[in-house]
């Protein structure tokens, strides 16, 4: 009765660490979290009883030691300090595609490349068009984002519906489209003043985790250390900090220090020594000899596990389900109260970051993509015609994380901000709906297609 009871208890304790297991790797688990403290966010700014809560990102916390000093609001150690985490994720995601992914071969990654450089620069152009030589022309850059967690997360929820080729189109083209955000933001939005003395500094740390990385040197707390003084220094320099984590990123090592069938052979050889130190017996503490192979399997596990996917696996959750939905509480508390829909005229930067997402992403990733089809430079999914590139450009116009970032960076006036932010919440929640819907038009179910395969 008593080992009926033990089991029932594993068998329901294992349950619930598969359920947990499947919530952290799911892809849309992580657009989840954030849509909840998005929701959060807006409940915050927009019931009076509640607004006192903002107040909290203003509280100032900073690192004094000795004559050297460090200190923010919290608002700026989210934005600054935990989204240089962020990015450094998204730098590693970069390097694994371009490295084993879909970006590893120039076959692979063209269209993914044109369809983003069409996906950025045209909502540029319209937001533009709208915004040129006003005080709001500064947020070009808002409408060229897309967040990879709630597009990806939004064509997860459709299931089979959504061909398996057109999600690592939207992965792959969202990759590279969030590969060009760091090169705009590195480059047309300074955080403050720039000073070539702390980029200078940047740079000889750099090059000097460059090296570790030639000379094979995988001590992770190397890179955590001196990734910390890069991130000092990138934000010293004027040059936005969260670009220290992408430039960490790259020089993190990439290859395994054992090959392949060196591995092999040496774990077949443990297990078997392992197995020869047991006594078949289930469930009990391993002996010395069998604590020693252990030990051996798990060096050679860690050698021929590489640097950067040790990163990755460990900083994907708190990026995911930490760093992310703080960004949002911290960033999306936003007066939902209907006056810009007053205002007469209505301000062009509405229009510009609307305009911008839903149509300036489906139309440029499509034109760009059809371009390089056409001149052969690039093929189309196997099985994805045009119409669903159309539709999960759609998707793509969901700029959200990205786009209220840049907002950030680009606006100093208060009514600004708080406006493209608005904008963009409104834009991204109609984009994640009609792109939905796009695909579903777009495609054919599972059930009907093997309904018509039974008729023939």
């Amino acid at each position: 009765m008593t080992e009926n009871i033990n089991l029932n208890e594993q068998t329901k304790h294992s349950k619930i660490r598969g359920m947990m297991h499947s919530f952290l790797e799911s892809q849309t688990s992580g657009g989840i979290v954030l849509l909840a403290c998005t929701i959060i966010a807006l409940v915050v700014a927009n019931v009076p009883a509640l607004r006192h809560l903002q107040d909290i990102w203003n509280i100032r916390a900073g690192v004094n030691f000795g004559s050297f000093s460090l200190e923010m609001s919290l608002l700026h150690w989210v934005n600054d300090a935990l989204m240089a985490i962020f990015f450094f994720v998204v730098g590693l995601e970069i390097k694994r595609e371009m490295m084993v992914g879909e970006l590893s071969s120039l076959k692979k990654a063209t269209l993914p490349i044109f369809a983003a450089l069409g996906g950025m620069l045209v909502p540029a152009a319209i937001y533009i068009f709208f915004n040129g030589g006003t005080p709001t022309a500064n947020g070009w850059g808002i409408p060229m984002a897309t967040d990879i967690a709630f597009a990806v997360g939004v064509i997860s929820i459709l299931g089979k519906r959504c061909p398996s080729a057109l999600k690592i189109f939207l992965l792959a083209l969202a990759i590279v489209d969030d590969l060009g955000a760091i090169i705009v933001l590195a480059i047309f939005y300074p955080s403050h003043e720039i000073s070539f003395l702390f980029m200078g500094l940047a740079l000889l740390v750099f090059i000097f985790l460059a090296v570790m990385n030639k000379m094979k040197v995988t001590s992770p707390y190397v890179y955590m250390i001196f990734g910390v003084v890069l991130w000092y220094f990138v934000y010293k320099s004027g040059i936005h900090a969260t670009i220290a984590g992408v430039l960490l990123a790259i020089t993190i090592p990439s290859k395994t220090t054992i090959n392949e069938v060196r591995f092999y052979v040496k774990v077949k050889h443990l297990l078997e020594k392992f197995k020869e130190a047991g006594n078949s017996e289930v469930e009990v503490l391993a002996n010395p000899k069998q604590m020693e192979v252990i030990h051996d399997i798990n060096e050679d596990v860690d050698a021929v596990n590489p640097l950067m996917h040790r990163f990755e696996s460990a900083l994907h959750p708190i990026s995911h389900f930490l760093i992310i939905p703080l960004f949002a509480w911290a960033n999306a508390g936003v007066t939902l109260d209907g006056s810009i829909l007053e205002m007469s005229p209505l301000p062009a930067l509405v229009p510009g970051i609307f305009f911008g997402l839903l149509l300036g992403k489906p139309v440029g990733i499509t034109l760009f993509s059809f371009i390089a089809v056409k001149t052969k430079l690039a093929e189309l999914p196997k099985g994805v015609p045009w119409k669903q590139i159309f539709a999960v450009g759609i998707v793509a116009g969901i700029g959200f994380t990205m786009s209220i970032f840049v907002d950030n960076l680009a606006f100093d006036d208060i009514n600004h901000l708080n406006m493209g932010k608005a904008t963009i919440l409104v834009t991204s929640f109609v984009s994640a709906i009609v792109g939905m819907l796009a695909i579903l038009l777009t495609t054919k179910s599972v059930k009907s297609t093997r309904q018509k395969k039974m008729k023939k």
